[in-house]
């Protein structure tokens, strides 16, 4: 188990910042870290922000295991401003995911409600809220497709969800249905060494918050993207070059 001092070892919050004003800080969070307090890792993005902002305030959560794109308040009213967009759905979000399977949509809709389970996942329900996620698909591998994700509302595992109820679950996310990616299964004569056993590419699900949309306070639009952290990246190149 990762420990406190660990991970604060390794992650500086002000490497993070990919947009910054008087209002907001954007940032590119790392993937393996919570947005918010965790009963089990103490360190998480809220408290790093504090070790640098007099009174950040986290605009919107992102799953412990997704990287990208996040917005902080840097003041009440800039949380206030950003909050009531959430709200009204005027806030553009964009993910990426790698998907099992070869897949293409084209600005397709999933409307299906989800419903929070008691044991900390979703499912569609028709007891559940609203949901809705248009899908259009960027890149199709030999049995993976790279996959825009454009979430109208932001439902518990929403995208997760919808994307396994179109066949196509997120590679790695096996809550969904969702297979471990292994180098062997693309890569031609592929060898680990003796007595280990072969270890997924990438240790996680494979999505990732790719940019956010909002308005400042000024009313300018603000337009933030997150490059890929190492581990998509190294997993899309695996992909792009065994392409059968």
């Amino acid at each position: 188990m990762r420990t406190r001092f660990d991970l604060k070892a390794r992650i500086s919050f002000s490497d993070l910042v990919l947009f910054s004003n008087p209002d907001y800080l954007v940032i590119s969070k790392p993937p393996f870290i919570s947005t918010l307090d965790d009963r089990v890792e103490p360190t998480n993005i809220l408290e790093l922000a504090r070790g640098s902002e007099p009174d950040p305030q986290v605009c919107h959560r992102l799953d412990k295991d997704t990287s990208g794109v996040l917005a902080i308040a840097r003041n009440p009213e800039a949380y206030r401003h950003l909050s009531m967009q959430f709200e009204h759905r005027e806030v553009t979000k964009i993910y990426h995911a790698v998907a099992d399977g070869r897949h293409d949509f084209q600005d397709q809709l999933v409307d299906a409600p989800i419903l929070k389970q008691n044991d900390g996942t979703a499912r569609i329900s028709s007891k559940g809220k609203d949901a809705q996620t248009r899908f259009t698909t960027l890149q199709i591998f030999s049995n993976h497709s790279l996959i825009e994700c454009r979430p109208v509302t932001g439902r518990m595992h929403q995208i997760r969800v919808h994307l396994a109820s179109l066949g196509a679950p997120i590679t790695g996310d096996e809550m969904y249905g969702g297979k471990p990616f292994l180098v062997s299964s693309v890569k031609r004569g592929f060898r680990v060494k003796k007595d280990t056993e072969e270890q997924p590419l990438i240790k996680r699900m494979a999505l990732h918050a790719f940019s956010l949309q909002f308005r400042g306070l000024d009313g300018s639009e603000i337009t933030v993207q997150a490059p890929y952290p190492k581990d998509i990246t190294a997993l899309l190149k695996q992909l792009s070059a065994n392409v059968r």
